[in-house]
């Protein structure tokens, strides 16, 4: 008997975290994510269970809402080890960091307010000194089709190509006689750079845990979002204006400059075209991408051999310092300006959106999913105007919403990928908000799955 137990990715889409219980008492975490948007004030609730009894902790990827709150189980009393791929491990440190740093600027800022007003902020999750403690406890890398073997064999987990960022992951995890599938995040296929995500070898499965993120959507074609993204610059560009991109440091920029590469080789882009990646993390994962070439796809592979980089060419400008991201403020026109964050909750994109937002001739193009709370969201909800620290703000930049770029498989695309599994029972819906939980769900359950939708601390049992 398997008990398996959400506490959190359901019915929302951040803080995946879920515990599995085994007959004998072991216990171990498959994800430990930061909660984002108008769910953040649970990442100060104490875990609901005890740390101390976790023994591995199991990560599909690096995104923030997988990993953001390692650094907190450990200071709860996780003792245990951290296993996830070699680029998770790597991509996870500097996630982590940058998470660290942004949560100790942003409280040094708001505290000298509160202190003046009488309220109370609380203080940073973790700090930078706890994100080196905590990746001292990645202890296990496991290569795509690497197996480990945990308790002398009585858990096996394999991890499979979900091709959704960098050394992403999906897990077939087989218990005793009981075979179960953890989607993580499937990715969009026939996207550059990284490879389409790998089927599910196992033949007949007990559950399948799968995310819903788009589960009730339909992306746009990947050839149909770069003519509208191509669309979208030169049109700003004819009005004098700057393009903002809103994007997630890790797989998305490195995307863009992908496609921004390949209108630069056919001419597309005008002479006086800059783009900015303005974005320390980007940079720092960018780096990380050109040391794992074992997880491109074999267009990207050969045109790295062949001596082209689409991510440094004369018209990319990075910027590091703080000092360097103000004089963007100096560009007016033919800027193309990368930054963070992907929702707009922090980072320099915030600045950028200050300066141009409020310019009918510029625009802003949303190329990642925006949760339900976060400022992205309510940008493309259609709000009129939006407070950016602490000041208001007119939005009258025309907005773009360019869902193919999505690093995230769609409702046909999980349920051609959920469809290839010959053996099917039972299923639980995670990580998506309730409408796309439901329709992914019904779609399952027609063919062939004993499907629900997971529930915050509801106990499952395999």
């Amino acid at each position: 008997m398997i008990k398996i137990t959400p506490y959190g990715a359901a019915k929302m889409v951040t803080g995946s975290l879920y515990l599995f219980e085994l007959d004998n008492g072991k216990k171990f975490l498959v994800e430990c994510g930061m909660f984002q948007g108008e769910n953040e004030e649970l990442n100060y609730k104490p875990f609901p269970f005890d740390p101390k009894e976790i023994e591995y902790v199991i990560i599909t990827h690096a995104h923030l809402d997988h990993i953001g709150l390692l650094p907190k189980l450990i200071e709860e009393g996780f003792e245990g080890e951290i296993i996830s791929t070699p680029a998770t491990r790597d991509i996870a440190h500097i996630m982590l960091m940058d998470a660290a740093h942004v949560q100790e600027e942003e409280w040094k800022s708001q505290i000298k307010r509160a202190k003046r007003r009488g309220e109370y902020v609380p203080e940073p999750l973790y700090t930078m000194e706890d994100v080196f403690y905590t990746m001292s406890r990645f202890k296990i890398s496991v290569s795509y089709e690497g197996e480990i073997e945990l308790w002398d064999g009585k858990v096996k987990v394999k991890f499979k190509d979900a091709g959704h960022i960098l050394g992403s992951s999906f897990l077939e995890i087989k218990i005793d006689n009981k075979n179960i599938v953890f989607s993580g995040d499937l990715g969009n296929p026939g996207k550059p750079i990284i490879k389409d995500p790998q089927n599910t070898s196992f033949e007949n499965v007990d559950l399948l845990i799968i995310e819903s993120t788009y589960g009730k959507r339909k992306h746009k074609s990947i050839e149909e979002s770069i003519e509208e993204l191509k669309e979208a610059i030169l049109e700003t560009f004819s009005k004098g204006g700057n393009v903002l991109i809103p994007s997630f440091a890790l797989e998305r920029a490195q995307d863009i400059l992908f496609y921004l590469f390949q209108f630069y080789k056919e001419g597309i882009l005008p002479k006086q075209t800059i783009i900015f990646l303005d974005s320390p993390l980007a940079i720092n994962a960018t780096k990380i991408f050109k040391a794992h070439t074992e997880c491109f796809d074999t267009e990207t592979a050969e045109m790295l051999r062949k001596g082209e980089d689409p991510f440094h060419f004369e018209k990319v400008k990075y910027t590091r310092t703080v000092e360097e991201s103000k004089k963007i403020n100096d560009v007016n026109s033919y800027g193309i300006i990368i930054a963070g964050s992907g929702m707009c909750q922090g980072g320099r994109i915030k600045h950028h959106l200050k300066h141009n937002l409020w310019r009918p001739e510029s625009s802003v193009v949303f190329v990642g999913y925006q949760a339900k709370g976060t400022l992205g969201r309510k940008i493309i909800d259609g709000a009129k105007e939006v407070f950016i620290y602490g000041e208001k703000v007119q939005v009258n930049s025309k907005i773009y919403t360019i869902n193919g770029f999505s690093a995230h498989a769609d409702k046909d695309e999980l349920i051609r990928w959920a469809s290839e599994i010959k053996g099917k029972n039972m299923a639980l819906v995670v990580h998506g908000e309730e409408e796309e939980s439901k329709s992914l769900n019904d779609a399952l359950n027609s063919i062939g799955f004993q499907s629900q939708i997971a529930e915050i601390g509801k106990t499952i049992i395999v």
